[in-house]
């Protein structure tokens, strides 16, 4: 048997080492999260230090709570993690020398702090205001969509019963049982200025209200969107209705529609670009708790820190590179 090596105790004697796409990727966030900016929102609901033992840092748990939601965890796979892989433990600022890796149940303590304070909004809304703050401008135009989140339709569980604040809806000829995430991008830059959350049978239409800045001057959507003139004039009376056309039984759609339509839909394809990132590559294409609350807090913080991925480069000092 060879005898073991420095480099086999993760000490930077590695020869034949390699940068990761997750290391890159947690590098890259390092300097694109704005650290203080969140702590601030947090720290005036944080515990503080008293008799008992002392709280674990705000950053260090808002550390361990991203790498939860980058890489699609449960609380208990997360400090399984931050044991096994020493990259995540470097992101984090631990030392297993010195300290212990924070167990699940003060995840999920901090985690339900942050739902019950509304904070991942919150986070949400700071990121917008730094962006715009550092020269990041909106245009006009706002596109608006709604995606599905699929939650367990089965009923073989504690309560006997589906998640009452999930519901279904139809979509073509599939019926799908969970909540929605509604949003509103710019139709330039990409942003996500805007979101909400509901169940699965609201309307897309009826959220419109709160995926508008008042200022538009082009509303695109799909054709859901459709007769919403009286919305847009009271809260953005500059805009000008955008929305793709839609066939009835007794007027299918001319050539010139589909054109027509056809080119609002090059347009849209930006509201798809935060869709994918959030479903396929951080995994909420499906609800990881019961109630609209922790999952709403989990989408608005996931907006957020992909905001943060695709427009965050002027906080870090530097120009972005179109």
């Amino acid at each position: 048997m060879k005898q073991a090596t420095l480099a086999m105790m993760n000490t930077g004697f590695e020869l034949h080492s390699k940068t990761t796409k997750r290391a890159a990727f947690l590098a890259r966030m390092e300097t694109l999260v704005p650290w203080a900016e969140f702590c601030a929102l947090i720290e005036p609901y944080y515990p503080k230090a008293g008799n008992g033992r002392p709280p674990v840092g705000v950053e260090r748990m808002l550390r361990m709570y991203f790498i939860a939601n980058w890489f699609n965890m449960a609380d208990e796979a997360c400090e399984d993690a931050l044991h096994d892989i020493p990259v995540l433990r470097e992101f984090c600022k631990i030392d297993l020398g010195r300290e212990r890796v924070p167990d699940a149940t003060t995840l999920l303590g901090f985690r339900h702090l942050l739902e019950e304070h509304d904070l991942g909004a919150a986070m949400f809304t700071k990121v917008g205001e730094l962006l715009l703050s550092n020269g990041l401008k909106l245009s006009g135009g706002t596109i608006v969509d709604a995606t599905i989140i699929a939650a367990p339709s089965s009923t073989k569980n504690a309560d006997n019963a589906r998640d009452p604040e999930m519901h279904q809806t139809r979509k073509g000829n599939q019926w799908h049982f969970g909540m929605k995430v509604h949003i509103g991008v710019d139709s330039k830059t990409g942003l996500t200025h805007s979101a909400s959350i509901t169940s699965a049978n609201v309307h897309d239409s009826q959220e419109l209200p709160n995926l508008l800045h008042g200022n538009e001057t082009r509303l695109y959507g799909d054709s859901a969107y459709i007769g919403q003139k009286k919305v847009l004039k009271q809260i953005a009376p500059k805009a000008r209705d955008f929305t793709n056309k839609r066939a009835s039984r007794d007027r299918p759609l001319t050539d010139e529609d589909k054109e027509t339509n056809r080119r609002k839909s090059q347009v849209r394809a930006k509201v798809e670009h935060p869709f994918r990132p959030l479903k396929s590559i951080y995994g909420f294409a499906k609800v990881r708790y019961r109630g609209l609350v922790k999952n709403a807090n989990r989408a608005f913080a996931l907006l957020a820190l992909i905001n943060l991925d695709k427009w965050g480069t002027p906080l870090t000092g530097q120009v972005r590179l179109a």
